[in-house]
């Protein structure tokens, strides 16, 4: 059943359209410029509530026009592009406070939420993309819009973790327009299509179609942080706390994890990529990168390049679900696509509330934040406990997947991976939850008196996705969960 395209497009331009707006506001019109910025993100909230329930009505939106003789600018949104949409709206709407509680007295406010605001429309860009080239011109906005973002601070390590950050994402950037230009040659179409577009190509010229791939996905695991590419990420730490939230949890690596789901089931589809031998690789290489960002996470004192090194092995989950070839862990790896989402989200802002309010950036500065700032610290235990995997939480439901699916392809080994990263997992957080609930201060500590506090749009944004984890675990076969939407995702991709 098609419908007109405009749903899409006005969830896009929700976004798209307020930022030049946020960008002419003066400094001084706070008030203004948050009632735009929240207006426009519960807006755009409701309209991918009401885009689900048509989709999930067998609604088909697709907007086109030709740019070039075969080459077609198109929008479209399927299940895949809902769950990315979903997320990407419901976390902007809770950053979007949370931004504005940290930058309260901060300067350059309408650079930032202008650059925000642009930022969310690329993402939103992305996840709505129907082919493999608008996908690319989403992506580079995605990295344009985020380097003003990185370099908010306009320090010398703001500015050196810029540099660093443009280099790794417009290489990436260069790769995948030469991967696109590849595709739009062997197949002559650049579509997402369900089943993939590259059989034809594989039978004939099976070396070019395994090139390709190497292409791509080299393009596309520099935004998803997929080892060696992924030494950006944590430099990029130095970035106010909402942008790392962004970072980490919505934008940037989430695009290249999604990008590479999109390449694996719907440029080359999941049988082809399995008869090219392309996906065991990735596997192999998803699991390095995912014992290498725990190893690494442990040694870091700092408490956002603990989470972001945590973040490099996290995001891997996602894409050695997909690489495993079996439904079941494709389920594993959508569920986690939002459950990452919101636990890391969760740990960003509770970290940057403790930078705030008690000056404590590093683990060492931890001892008893517990009792000063509980909400605060209940949330990222929470979050840091459904990240090492324990049950009913949302972690614990992607690697409960994730396991399963090992086994349905028979590669047991992922079993011992999981476990193994779990262990890792507890390894670097559990110290932190030690100190922050069991270990007193000293006086010149982040418990010293006379620190500031922090006000209600800092402490309710990570509760609120703190008990979005526990519900996401704890109801996960409820109807309207997150892994009853990957369900019907992966029963379309696998064509069952």
């Amino acid at each position: 059943m098609m419908d007109a395209p405009l749903l899409p497009l006005f969830i896009l331009l929700t976004s798209l359209l307020a930022s030049p707006i946020l960008f002419a506001l003066p400094e001084r019109a706070a008030g203004l410029r948050t009632s735009i910025n929240l207006s426009m993100a519960a807006l755009k909230v409701a309209l991918v509530g009401w885009l689900s329930l048509k989709v999930a009505q067998g609604v088909i939106y697709d907007l086109r026009f030709e740019m070039l003789p075969g080459l077609e600018f198109k929008l479209q949104a399927d299940p895949l592009a809902i769950l990315f949409i979903a997320l990407s709206a419901v976390l902007w709407l809770i950053t979007t406070v949370y931004s504005v509680g940290y930058l309260e007295h901060g300067p350059h406010r309408a650079r930032f939420f202008g650059f925000f605001s642009l930022c969310v429309a690329a993402t939103v860009g992305i996840a709505m993309s129907g082919n493999l080239f608008t996908f690319l011109l989403f992506y580079e906005l995605l990295t344009l819009a985020t380097y003003p973002l990185v370099i908010h601070r306009g320090d010398a390590a703001a500015l050196r973790a810029g540099r660093i950050y443009l280099i790794y994402t417009l290489a990436g950037g260069l790769v995948l327009l030469l991967g696109t230009l590849g595709l739009w040659v062997l197949a002559g179409t650049t579509d997402f299509t369900p089943g993939g577009v590259l059989a034809d190509v594989a039978a004939e010229t099976p070396l070019a179609a395994q090139l390709l791939f190497i292409v791509l996905i080299g393009a596309l695991g520099v935004k998803a942080a997929l080892f060696p590419f992924h030494a950006w990420l944590p430099i990029a730490m130095v970035a106010p706390a909402p942008v790392s939230a962004l970072l980490h949890a919505v934008a940037v690596v989430k695009a290249g994890a999604f990008g590479i789901m999109r390449v694996v089931y719907e440029v080359f589809g999941i049988e082809t990529a399995q008869e090219l031998g392309l996906t065991a690789p990735l596997a192999v290489l998803a699991g390095i990168t995912i014992i290498y960002g725990s190893l690494k996470a442990i040694t870091q004192d700092d408490i956002k390049k603990r989470l972001a090194y945590s973040t490099v092995s996290q995001v891997s989950y996602i894409t050695l679900g997909v690489a495993l070839a079996s439904p079941i862990a494709a389920v594993g790896a959508l569920a986690h696509l939002i459950h990452q989402g919101l636990m890391k989200i969760t740990m960003f802002m509770a970290a940057g509330n403790l930078a705030e309010g008690l000056g404590a950036k590093r683990v060492s500065q931890m001892d008893s934040v517990g009792r000063i700032m509980p909400g605060t610290m209940l949330a990222f235990t929470l979050a840091a406990l459904a990240m090492i995997g324990l049950p009913p939480l949302a972690g614990f439901v992607s690697k409960w997947y994730l396991a399963q699916g090992g086994l349905d392809a028979g590669q047991d080994w992922v079993i011992a991976l999981l476990l193994g990263s779990s262990l890792l997992n507890a390894i670097y957080f559990l110290p932190m939850l030690h100190r922050a609930w069991f270990r007193d201060a000293a006086s010149d500590k982040a418990g010293a008196p006379g620190r500031p506090r922090i006000g209600w749009m800092l402490a309710a944004p990570p509760v609120t996705t703190a008990v979005l984890v526990l519900v996401a675990g704890g109801l996960a076969n409820a109807p309207f969960s997150p892994l009853e939407w990957t369900r019907f995702i992966v029963a379309i991709e696998y064509q069952e």
